[in-house]
């Protein structure tokens, strides 16, 4: 299929490269990234820095081509901040008319209203660690469905009981699934599972398996 009806599209592409996923319900599994350039944050733990500025400009058919050349069926678009580009709302929507298993990593921080149904959201809600905890667009639960994730990435107990508080006091385990990550490097994931545990939390708890294969290798 060709994005014949959205000729003009293009997007700035930092890479893509086919993968395990290291996070979210999809872990473990073979997983084409589409990594887009340029983000309007500048979170603490960022390690994905490089995406920040760079990158090619390519056509939605190139892109999809290159999505094309992997078996993986599953493909994940990310960034940066993927909706920053106003063509990821038409790379999610050809990605999935092609059957493919979409999911859309996002900072919370911009309007996810446009985005294809289809396509699972993983919408990270900032904690005060990251420093853009004022960034955080609330408007964005009510689009969110059973069938989306909310990620806290946590870097301190004082993260943990602002996310803590935030899962009750905006019930957030009825709006989507909500994944509990140690940032990593700075909260010890043993720590971590014990808060869950002891507060009876109903979340997922996260490692993030890419880093535990490969470090901070980018592109993997």
């Amino acid at each position: 299929m060709t994005a014949v009806d959205a000729p003009s599209t293009r997007l700035r592409i930092t890479e893509i490269f086919q993968s395990l996923q290291g996070e979210s319900r999809t872990v473990g599994l073979p997983t084409v990234f589409v990594r887009l350039t340029g983000c309007p944050l500048r979170c603490d733990y960022c390690d994905s820095e490089y995406a920040f500025t760079g990158g090619q400009w390519m056509t939605l058919d190139e892109v999809l081509s290159e999505v094309a050349r992997y078996p993986a069926r599953h493909v994940t678009v990310t960034g940066g901040e993927p909706l920053a580009q106003r063509g990821c709302l038409d790379l999610l929507r050809h990605l999935l008319d092609q059957g493919r298993l979409v999911s859309l990593e996002t900072s919370g921080a911009l309007d996810i209203s446009a985005v294809d149904a289809r396509a699972v959201k993983v919408l990270d809600i900032k904690t005060p660690d990251s420093g853009e905890v004022e960034r955080n667009r609330w408007e964005n639960l009510a689009w969110l469905s059973p069938l989306d994730q909310i990620k806290f990435v946590l870097c301190s107990r004082a993260d943990y009981e602002w996310a803590r508080d935030c899962i009750h006091t905006r019930d957030l385990t009825t709006v989507a699934e909500v994944l509990l990550s140690p940032c990593y490097g700075r909260l010890s994931p043993t720590e971590l599972a014990e808060w869950i545990l002891q507060d009876g939390l109903q979340v997922r708890f996260q490692l993030q398996l890419h880093k535990v294969l490969w470090g901070d290798e980018p592109g993997r």
